[in-house]
């Protein structure tokens, strides 16, 4: 209504949206200032500059919106982005490989680390200091602890690959 617009934000504090600065759509090539006016089942509702009607705001439906790292909060110690585990090496607490990190999911009962293998089926763990004991950013790892039943299956898989 009256170009107001609703936003889903992946921030800590979604009204603290505002606070970044000018966002940008994904090219970077459009700047977007907001002001907040409320939020409403977990989004905040916003005034864009320069939207003053609905159908200005129903144009902007489905975009990004992005802002620059630097204008981020500094992280604490055991908080990441989540962008920066992205790519990490996965490895055990020997030092073996087991893959790289594909991403980091939520579907509502905590964090859920997704993590490609070569030759196995994707493993997904649990983001748990007891599955994810080491997270170490700056030496490109991560180092996790699999649960027994996903070595058991893993050994399963394996034995089964080798008959084949």
């Amino acid at each position: 209504m009256r170009g107001e617009v609703r936003i889903k934000c992946f921030t800590e504090r979604p009204e603290a949206i505002a606070g970044y600065g000018p966002l940008t759509d994904e090219e970077g090539t459009r700047s977007f200032t907001l002001r907040i006016r409320g939020q409403v089942r977990g989004q905040v509702i916003a005034r864009i500059d320069g939207i003053a009607d609905r159908d200005a705001a129903e144009a902007l439906r489905g975009l990004r919106l992005y802002t620059t790292r630097t204008a981020l909060p500094r992280t604490k110690r055991n908080e990441w982005y989540l962008t920066d585990l992205e790519g990490l090496r996965v490895e055990d607490r020997d030092g073996q490989v087991i893959g790289r990190l594909r991403a980091v999911h939520d579907f509502g009962a905590g964090a859920v680390l997704e993590i490609e293998r070569e030759t196995a089926p994707v493993l997904w763990l649990p983001f748990t200091k007891q599955a994810v004991p080491v997270v170490d950013v700056a030496a490109g790892r991560i180092v996790v602890e699999p649960p027994a039943e996903n070595a058991a299956d893993d050994q399963r898989n394996a034995d089964e690959r080798i008959r084949e």
